[in-house]
């Protein structure tokens, strides 16, 4: 009905009532959804015509007493104690039920003589069977009566005398109403707002129009503060102009008055209402009336009529085109909350049991109707969530593996996490729960290494006992290497390492560059090409292109953010940081080590030891040794010094406490960094020169016999023939051999060094040399050495070398303000540096560091000729005779071909 519909209503109950007033018998029957004002009008009624002078019996039914024999008659004749109910005995010569209505319906006539009887009946669908038979005899019985019979009950509920209302439907002088829900329009009129206004649309879209639900709504939202309620009309009915636009409406808070009225609409509309608004509440997207009609269990009659009931009520938005959606598995038609506060109230109705009883349901019943598998996962992870985990057979296991699945093309590891670990539990077979194991230690490491390399410890024991088969044992040796422990990975695919005594480490190491950098190019960062694509990362680090690293590294640390994979960022950020490193940039290591153990959610396993290794030693080669001492000092389970990451984290703490001189501690690290790599049958120098560092720490004690033979020892290896184990090795090599021969020496380790691209250890080289040469009878070419040495550390950020080279040396030019104006910065070696061309600059600066015409014209794409000519200017700007004498204080600019 429309508001003047409501108002020709109450007209009929005036009108009814002066009826009655006049002499004549009337019945109303007043029928609404649940707090859509039936109540209201009831009292209305019984208001007026007390007002009035008629005598007012009134009852309302209940469901705690619709069992209750007699219990809403008791109510009417208690209400005013007027006259006694006639009470039936069962014994013999007692009067009949027949009888006993006879009596009251004398009764109330006898009372009309002397003023008009009202008697109303709220909430009649709870009203006792007896008690109802009273009221139908009387409509039959007091026609000529000046009696009025007001009845009101909730529409599509459920009677309990099904033959009650059509009783009264055959008497002449009975009337039916329905009050309908308000419209938008008269929920504007009602509020006193503009009828386009915003904030009568949002009550309307809200509230349903649902009186009651209306009222506890502008209850809820009367206390907002929010701007514009004021200028939206809220305050201002019945101005006059345009509505302007309103804020929108703040969403009803949870337990407050309109959850509240939610709730008691909900349980009004009965038992059976109550359990399909849950079922639809808990179903959500997927509730459809068949679906919730299975899910409570209810036969199609009381679900279409629950149905209707909820959707009179507001509750639920009707069907698209008005009528009862359809309960059979006919076509499908989503029920939906008209508003998600009504859906959450309808949940809190659910206690614990209950609404893990129904998630378990709602997986079943999707799970049959073959719903989106994300919707029914999502129920059984919910079921757990509520209780204990739900008993997943195989489809139910199946449908967990594929919502994982999803979830992970959508991003979300975390929860596919879940939901395999779900189907861990589950009832299927021991080869099918491998699977479903491995699977889950793939995406745990997206997001938490440590976890995943705990997972490994039940996969490797099947695998060992060969119950794992080829699909699953690929996985887990990827992860395996991931990890670093790439013995363990080589004994699960032995074919994958060529003969049984070779090296798990020699595919790695002698991995072609170019083979690896056609594998980066063409994988896509995936779970199963993340192992595949470190490894080749790794290739090229201990590759003679390792610089080749750096761009792949940080390549694949991006798509790992935009995967939203912090494991994998951890991964590849680690070896971003590992190649900047070998390149002689420890500021760049260390911002991205401490970026990858950042990401990670705990310190637990062996993975954070390789991003703490190269913090440790970017700290260490940038003089910071308090910071590295905290990473350092830490103590590490030796269980976890396994695979790769253990000894490059002995050789980092080694290397820490070399600088700090601790050389006994340092020889420690370095000795049992060798032994884990011996043992493990990873010895290869290309990946981790153990020896010469132990080499390094010998000679700091004395015994450079000992450092001599670990040299050569190291030199005798195949991996000698790379320019980085070459050249560390050749170092130690000309320190413990032949004085003579020592600047040979150290100018081939210089050559090898320069060669690999580690600025650090190239310097640290050329220095030696610089002392050799000096030594031999050469000051000025012995200190143009150091000079470029010191010139070339300076340039890595190598501060601990820098001071280890010249300890006097200023690492920083003076401030601005120390220095008198236009004076330029001073260096070590020259007062002044005259302004120089950028092509004389980068010559001057690659002729400082040691480098010949010929090789700085390589690198220039330079003539040889126009390399002299360069040295030359800059010789006479800076008014010296060879390049002995230049400066270290030249700044160094990008290196790119210069011009004639």
């Amino acid at each position: 009905m429309t508001l003047t519909g409501r108002e020709a209503g109450i007209e009929l109950l005036e009108t009814a009532l002066a009826d009655c007033f006049a002499g004549q018998s009337r019945i109303v029957l007043i029928e609404a959804g649940t707090g859509c004002g039936k109540s209201a009008l009831v009292d209305l009624v019984a208001e007026r015509a007390a007002a009035s002078g008629a005598l007012v019996l009134y009852a309302v039914g209940a469901p705690e007493e619709r069992q209750v024999p007699l219990g809403v008659l008791r109510q009417l004749v208690n209400s005013e104690q007027v006259f006694a109910l006639p009470k039936p005995s069962e014994g013999p010569g007692a009067p009949s039920r027949v009888e006993a209505m006879q009596a009251f319906c004398a009764e109330l006539r006898e009372l009309s003589l002397d003023c008009p009887v009202v008697l109303c009946v709220d909430d009649v669908q709870y009203a006792d069977r007896e008690s109802l038979q009273y009221v139908q005899y009387l409509a039959r019985h007091a026609r000529c009566a000046p009696v009025l019979v007001v009845v009101a009950g909730a529409v599509h509920a459920p009677a309990q005398d099904p033959a009650f209302t059509t009783e009264l439907m055959r008497q002449p002088h009975f009337r039916r109403m329905r009050l309908e829900r308000l419209t938008a329009a008269e929920v504007a009129l009602v509020r006193g707002l503009p009828e386009e206004s915003a904030v009568a649309a949002e009550l309307y879209g809200i509230s349903g129009g649902n009186p009651l639900l209306l009222r506890a709504l502008v209850e809820e939202v009367a206390g907002w503060e929010g701007a514009g309620w004021e200028e939206a009309g809220w305050e201002g009915a019945g101005r006059q102009g345009p509505a302007p636009v309103a804020p929108s409406l703040p969403s009803p808070e949870p337990g407050g008055p309109f959850a509240q009225a939610v709730a008691t609409c909900l349980r009004r509309s009965g038992p059976d209402g109550l359990a399909l608004a849950r079922a639809a509440a808990l179903l959500g997207e997927q509730a459809t009336a068949a679906r919730v009609t299975r899910l409570t269990g209810l036969d199609t009659a009381a679900a279409r009529r629950g149905l209707a009931a909820l959707e009179a009520s507001g509750l639920l938005d009707g069907s698209p085109d008005g009528r009862s959606h359809d309960v059979s598995d006919g076509p499908v038609e989503a029920l939906r909350f008209r508003h998600p506060a009504a859906r959450a109230a309808a949940l809190e109705e659910c206690g614990p049991q209950l609404r893990t009883a129904l998630h378990r349901d709602a997986a079943r019943v999707l799970g049959e109707d073959r719903g989106p598998v994300l919707a029914v996962a999502g129920h059984l992870l919910a079921a757990r969530a509520e209780g204990r985990a739900p008993d997943c057979g195989p489809a139910e296991v199946a449908v967990l593996r594929d919502a994982a699945e999803e979830l992970l093309v959508r991003g979300d590891a975390r929860e596919a996490a879940r939901l395999l670990e779900l189907a861990a539990q589950g009832r299927d077979d021991e080869h099918v729960r491998r699977g479903v194991l491995v699977r889950l230690a793939q995406i745990t490491a997206r997001f938490d290494p440590a976890a995943a390399e705990r997972r490994l410890g039940e996969l490797l024991e099947a695998a060992r006992a060969g119950l794992l088969d080829a699909e699953q044992v690929q996985p887990l040796a990827g992860l395996l290497l991931a990890q670093g422990q790439v013995t363990e990975a080589a004994a699960l695919l032995p074919a994958a390492v060529g003969e049984p005594a070779a090296s798990p480490l020699d595919t790695l190491v002698d991995t072609a560059a170019a083979v690896s950098e056609r594998l980066l190019h063409s994988a896509r960062l995936t779970d199963a090409t993340v192992a595949p694509l470190a490894q080749a990362l790794r290739s090229l680090l201990c590759s003679e292109h390792p610089e080749r690293a750096v761009p792949w590294s940080r390549n694949l640390l991006e798509e790992a953010r935009r995967c939203q994979a912090p494991g994998w960022s951890a991964v590849f950020a680690a070896l971003h940081a590992e190649a900047l490193l070998r390149m002689g940039d420890p500021q760049g290591a260390y911002v991205h080590a401490t970026a990858a153990l950042e990401v990670l959610p705990e310190r637990g396993g062996s993975f954070p030891c390789a991003p703490a290794a190269v913090l440790i030693r970017a700290c260490t080669v940038m003089g910071r040794f308090t910071e590295a001492s905290r990473f350092a000092d830490r103590q590490v389970p030796k269980g976890l010094l396994t695979g790769l990451h253990g000894p490059a984290f002995l050789r980092a703490r080694g290397l820490y406490r070399l600088a700090v001189n601790q050389p006994h501690a340092a020889l420690a690290d370095f000795l049992e960094a060798g032994r884990l790599m011996e043992d493990g049958r990873v010895d290869r120098p290309a990946f981790l020169p153990w020896r010469t560092d132990a080499a390094e720490a010998l000679l700091r004690l004395g015994e450079g016999s000992r450092a001599e033979q670990l040299a050569l020892r190291q030199l005798a290896m195949a991996d000698a023939q790379r320019p980085y184990v070459r050249g560390v090795s050749l170092r130690i090599k000309a320190l413990t051999g032949d004085p003579k021969r020592r600047t040979a020496v150290l100018g081939q380790a210089v050559d090898a060094l320069h060669r690999s691209g580690d600025r650090v250890e190239a310097a640290r080289a050329m220095a030696e040399l610089g002392r050799a040469l000096q030594a031999d009878g050469a000051p000025a070419k012995g200190s143009a050495m150091i000079r470029s040495a010191w010139n070339l550390a300076k340039e890595a950020e190598a501060t601990a070398l820098c001071r280890e080279i010249l300890p006097d040396a200023p690492l920083a030019a003076a401030p601005a303000r120390d220095r008198a104006p236009g004076t330029p910065a001073q260096t070590p070696g020259t007062e002044t540096t005259p302004k120089l061309s950028s092509s004389e600059q980068r010559v001057a600066t690659l002729a400082a560091q040691g480098l010949t015409n010929r090789e700085i014209s390589a690198k220039l794409y330079l003539t040889v000729s126009t390399v002299e000519q360069h040295l030359t200017r800059v010789y006479r700007k800076l008014q010296i005779t060879s390049r002995g004498d230049l400066p270290m204080g030249l700044e160094p600019l990008p290196l790119q071909p210069a011009t004639a």
